[in-house]
């Protein structure tokens, strides 16, 4: 087919860039070769790539030490191959935007955070296996996070819960305490996590499956993906960027078990915008063609994510939920339970209008230890945080589940619309 052969030219040129980069004078020097592959099918590279970058195995160096007085790397570049866009990279105006941009720190902000997130992912695909409880897989992951982007409130750390969402269940499940749910061998499984510094959230997710029957719904979902960012743009209309997506995934089948599945776009779940501490800044980034004749901006970042299924293509909410979030915009209400003043108040220092998860509120340092020291445990929350949400103070966001039963899958990276060209901040050499 046309765009599976154009990914094909577009994965040769791709692999030319990354072979410059390599030699680029921005990279430490190597100090040691990676040799880890991960168990999880459709993911490439190494676990440890960071070692050749003077990393230690397993990661313990903070990136911003690991890159002390050089540049962090940069993503992935791509030219916009729109008629309308072609000129940005060569033209004097954009290429002045462009640079003034890049001298407010903004660029080296958004890249270090995407540093964070490839070794952290790269290290949590080491440790990922069948028998490995979700909430310690979660955990692990967080603490890794933690320290590599040296935690610091609100100025730096996680961008939202690690999101462990299993099969049939697509979206915004992790664990709360004393949910002891196992990975299995035959499980489908979407890692979605975030980092951030001043605000700036790499939003970064990607599919675990070790059995192969899985092979070309993994596949479906990540060429989708690649095909949303290759055609998303400056002035690009979202439809557009839909149509492309649904064009690559519906294009596939998947045989499970003797059974053949057509690959369907999970149609009421999008990319998104990502703002300054907002994870969704305004603009929803469709899978499907919509009709939505509104245009991606300049100098905005968005997740491209897409998601696939087997099941009937749509979501909805069911089960425990674990994920909130203050709203950006949230207007100030008059409270009169004290559980909730007080958790609101914790929430404010500790997260502001980042996603939180109540997992975080029941550890020792309530979700930050330089926020809370030991001292930030919530106790007996639940009524308080039930009042901050009928208040429209805090949204939760339950689990979206398709059909129970069938499987679904997801990928996703975060892009950066520069003045001049297209920056994937968040492509590794995992996928």
């Amino acid at each position: 087919m046309e765009a599976e052969a154009g990914a094909k030219v577009e994965e040769k040129t791709k692999k030319k860039k990354k072979k410059k980069k390599k030699s680029s004078s921005s990279t430490p020097a190597p100090t040691s070769t990676p040799c880890t592959k991960s168990l999880c099918i459709n993911l490439s590279g190494y676990t440890d790539y960071y070692v050749a970058n003077g990393q230690t195995e397993p990661p313990t160096i903070p990136v911003s030490q690991l890159y002390k007085g050089k540049k962090f790397p940069t993503g992935e570049i791509m030219e916009y191959h729109q008629d309308f866009n072609r000129s940005r990279i060569t033209d004097e105006e954009k290429m002045a935007l462009d640079g003034r941009i890049a001298d407010t720190g903004f660029y080296e902000t958004v890249r270090e955070a995407a540093e964070v997130h490839r070794q952290v992912r790269s290290y949590a695909q080491s440790f990922i296996k069948p028998g490995i409880k979700l909430i310690d897989m979660c955990e692990r992951l967080e603490e890794k996070n933690r320290e590599l982007v040296q935690e610091a409130g609100l100025e730096r750390g996680i961008g939202f819960p690690t999101g462990c969402s299993i099969n049939h269940v697509a979206a915004h499940y992790t664990p709360n305490c004393g949910d002891n749910t196992i990975l299995q061998q035959g499980d489908v499984c979407k890692v979605d996590f975030g980092t951030q510094i001043d605000g700036r959230i790499i939003d970064c997710a990607f599919t675990v499956a070790f059995d192969h029957k899985y092979d070309n719904l993994l596949k479906a979902v990540q060429e989708a993906t690649d095909a949303g960012i290759r055609n998303a743009g400056v002035d690009v209309r979202l439809c557009d960027v839909g149509a492309a997506v649904e064009e690559v995934m519906e294009s596939y089948e998947v045989e499970i078990d003797g059974v053949t599945y057509p690959v369907k776009c999970i149609r009421n779940l999008n990319g998104h915008s990502i703002g300054q501490y907002q994870i969704h800044a305004g603009q929803s980034v469709p899978i499907v063609d919509n009709g939505d004749q509104s245009k991606m901006l300049e100098d905005q970042m968005y997740a491209i994510e897409t998601f696939g299924s087997t099941g009937r293509g749509h979501v909805i909410e069911d089960g425990e939920c674990s994920h909130y979030m203050k709203n950006f915009d949230a207007q100030r209400v008059p409270l009169k339970l004290n559980s909730a003043k007080k958790l609101l108040a914790h929430v404010n220092k500790t997260f502001g209008t980042l996603a939180f998860c109540r997992r975080w509120l029941e550890r020792d340092d309530g979700g930050s230890f330089t926020v809370n020291s030991l001292q930030g445990k919530q106790e007996r929350y639940i009524t308080g945080l039930k009042s901050l949400c009928d208040a429209g103070i805090v949204q939760a966001y339950p689990p979206l589940v398709d059909s129970p039963g069938c499987y679904t899958a997801q990928y996703e990276h975060t892009i950066l619309l520069r003045p001049t060209c297209k920056e994937i901040v968040s492509k590794g050499t995992d996928y």
